[in-house]
C-alpha cells in the first residue's frame, strides 16, 4: 500500500518574489515616465539600453514592457522593437472625450476632499508649471502639467477612478510633447489652473469640474490643429521638437 504524500508546506508554495519585485519596480518607473511625457511618441525603447540604465538585467525591463504593450502605452512591430505608442487625431479625441468626463468626476470630488497642504501643493506646482514655461524648459513644463492634475485627482480619495485615468495618461502623456514649442496652451482670458485654484478654495464641485474641463479643451485647441496638420503631411515633427516642413496645402 502506497504511503500518501504529505502535503507541502505552506512556505513551499509561494515562488520567489525577488524577480517579480524588480519587474514591479522597473514597470512602475516606465509607467510614471510615460504618463509624465519623458518619451515622444514613436520613441524606440531598447531592452538592453534600458537594463544598463536602471541597473538590473534585461528580463524584467522585458517582462515591463511587454505589460505596458498589453496597455497600450507601448506598440510591438513585428515582435521585435517596442516603441512608445502614437495617437491619431481620432484617439485622441475619443481619449479627451472620455478623460473630461472622468476627470471631471475627479475633479469635483477633490474639490470636497482636498486639505489646505493639498491646495498649497498645487498652486506650487501650477508655479513650477508657468516658471519652466517661461524658461523654455518644455520638458520640466510637461512635467509640472502632470503632477497638477494628479495631485488634484489624487485629492479625490478614489483609488479605482485614479488607476483608469493613470491608464488614460500612459497614453496622453508622450503627445504632449507636441505642446512645446508648436502648440502652447492659450487661454481667452486667465489660465484655467487659477480658475481650478479659485474654485478649489471656494469648495466649489462644479467650477473645480468646469474648470479642469476647459483646461482641457482651451488649452488643447493648438494641439488638435498641430495633429491635423501632421495628419494632412502639412508638417512633421521630430523626436526634440524639430519641425520639419510637409507637402504644400
Amino acid at each position: 500500500m502506497k504511503q500518501p504524500v504529505p502535503a507541502p508546506a505552506m512556505e513551499e508554495s509561494f515562488g520567489p518574489l525577488e524577480r517579480e519585485s524588480l519587474t514591479a519596480r522597473v514597470y512602475g518607473e516606465l509607467r510614471t515616465a510615460l504618463m509624465e511625457g519623458r518619451f515622444w511618441p514613436g520613441h524606440r525603447l531598447k531592452i538592453r539600453e534600458l537594463a544598463a540604465t536602471m541597473r538590473v538585467s534585461e528580463t524584467p525591463v522585458r517582462e515591463a514592457l511587454m505589460q505596458l504593450v498589453r496597455e497600450r502605452g507601448l506598440e510591438m512591430h513585428a515582435g521585435r522593437s517596442i516603441t512608445v505608442a502614437r495617437l491619431s487625431l481620432a484617439q485622441y479625441l475619443e481619449l479627451r472625450t472620455i478623460r473630461l468626463m472622468l476627470e471631471g468626476l475627479a475633479a469635483e470630488t477633490a474639490a470636497l476632499r482636498i486639505d489646505t497642504a493639498g491646495m498649497a501643493e498645487l498652486a506650487a506646482v501650477h508655479e513650477d508649471l508657468i516658471a519652466a514655461e517661461r524658461a523654455g524648459a518644455w520638458r520640466d513644463a510637461i512635467r509640472a502639467n502632470w503632477r497638477f492634475h494628479h495631485r488634484l485627482y489624487r485629492a479625490a480619495a478614489m483609488p479605482e477612478l485614479l488607476t483608469l485615468l493613470e491608464g488614460l495618461w500612459l497614453r496622453n502623456g508622450p503627445l504632449l510633447n507636441y505642446l512645446y514649442p508648436h502648440a502652447m496652451p492659450t487661454y481667452a482670458g486667465r489660465h484655467q489652473h487659477l480658475e481650478v485654484l479659485d474654485a478649489l478654495a471656494r469648495r466649489d464641485a462644479a467650477g473645480v469640474r468646469d474648470a479642469i474641463r476647459a483646461d482641457t479643451i482651451e488649452g488643447g485647441i493648438r494641439l488638435v490643429a498641430l495633429l491635423e496638420d501632421m495628419e494632412a503631411g502639412r508638417i512633421a515633427l521630430l523626436e526634440g521638437g524639430d519641425a520639419k516642413a510637409g507637402a504644400p496645402a
